[in-house]
């Protein structure tokens, strides 16, 4: 069973058919008396992060709810005093948080949230260097480790730090007793990626080859040009998970309009699919304007690149017998804020049913790449 409930926004700053929510909500895989949430939170005209944090815990509150994984996107500005301020709202942080650079590409400032959260389980919290990196959960299918915050420590060049973050992931993922390879969903976000970009997927490549994925596979991941409060290179998240029965299966899911990343040197997969017996969830890894021998198309047209991507997406959806009603999280990166109105415009031309999301300034992994969007959604079929 999947119930979303949203509550519209009401801001004259925001374009025409912009698919934007001050709240969504979204029940995915569980039944009702144990669930699990995707929430996004979007800030209201002039809200602080202080107070987008008081009305996050109270949306926890009301459905009894704790997180298990965080993204906080905005300005470094208006990151400043974050963590305090999430102290200020919650008490202690017992999961990880990620502080990632992305201004709202409409007013500037503060993005907005997302959170994984469940309820009715007990949760493990996991630290290294006295930073709550992952917290570990179970489904009764599955157990899940959701880890982030990786990276804060890291020291050297940046080809050396992607290296220690690998290694505190790994180190991580054997306290909470996951291996690396039960790795199936990754998030990079990399200081001046484009100056180090094929550097950081040379380490990435050889450390997973190194590794042996459980389902086969390389994870989904998202890779998107972003600072932190930490000042370090890069700063990671990642989700493991460890079947404990045979009707929860994890595999590949490839893009029927494009070849595997691969193939062009980067090391992930198009998708992850989890099934279990109360439904599907498929997680999209970051899709832009790429032509299936693995070029970009469309340079310098944002708005066929948001053409061609949402097609891309579209068709890995239908591949699995989803659409665009089925998503219950996504983020658009933007390369420049303006562009946010040309995805507003394709919003507007297909019928205004994409669901909230995100929309975050940041640069691409390709300097001719201008649009970037990841998504998770959710069947119960």
């Amino acid at each position: 069973m999947i119930v979303v409930s949203s509550e519209p926004l009401t801001d004259s700053a925001v374009p025409h058919n912009w698919p934007t929510h001050a709240g969504r909500l979204s029940r995915t895989l569980g039944p009702p008396e144990n669930r699990q949430f995707d929430l996004t939170l979007l800030p209201l005209p002039g809200e602080s992060l202080a107070a987008l944090l008081e009305r996050l815990a109270e949306v926890l509150r009301n459905n009894a709810a704790r997180p298990v994984q965080q993204w906080v996107f905005g300005s470094l500005e208006s990151l400043r005093n974050g963590e305090a301020e999430l102290r200020a709202a919650f008490g202690e942080i017992t999961w990880p948080v990620m502080w990632i650079e992305g201004p709202d590409c409409v007013r500037g400032g503060l993005a907005g949230v997302q959170v994984m959260a469940v309820s009715q389980r007990e949760v493990q919290s996991v630290r290294l260097g006295g930073r709550v990196v992952a917290c570990v959960f179970e489904d009764g299918e599955a157990r899940h480790c959701l880890l982030g915050s990786l990276g804060a420590q890291a020291t050297g060049t940046p080809a050396e730090q992607t290296r220690q973050t690998m290694e505190q992931l790994e180190s991580a993922l054997q306290q909470a007793g996951f291996a690396f390879g039960d790795v199936m969903r990754t998030w990079y976000y990399l200081d001046d990626l484009l100056s180090w970009y094929g550097e950081f997927n040379q380490v990435r490549t050889a450390f997973y080859g190194q590794r042996h994925f459980r389902i086969g596979s390389l994870p989904a991941s998202t890779g998107i040009e972003a600072r932190n409060p930490f000042g370090t290179a890069l700063a990671v998240g990642a989700w493991a998970i460890r079947p404990l029965k045979p009707s929860c299966t994890v595999r590949e899911i490839a893009s029927p309009m494009q070849c595997p990343a691969p193939a062009y040197g980067s090391s992930f997969s198009r998708a992850m699919e989890i099934a279990m017996p109360a439904g599907r969830r498929l997680l999209i890894s970051g899709t832009a304007s790429i032509e299936p021998g693995g070029a970009t198309l469309w340079i310098g047209d944002i708005q066929r690149q948001i053409d061609l991507t949402m097609e891309v997406v579209e068709a890995i959806l239908k591949s699995r017998g989803m659409g665009y009603a089925h998503t219950t999280r996504a983020i658009a990166y933007f390369k420049e804020p303006a562009y946010a109105a040309v995805f507003a415009d394709w919003n507007a031309r297909s019928g205004g049913k994409f669901p909230a999301c995100l929309a975050v300034h940041d640069a691409i992994c390709r300097d001719d790449l201008l649009f970037e969007i990841e998504l998770d959604a959710v069947s119960a079929d």
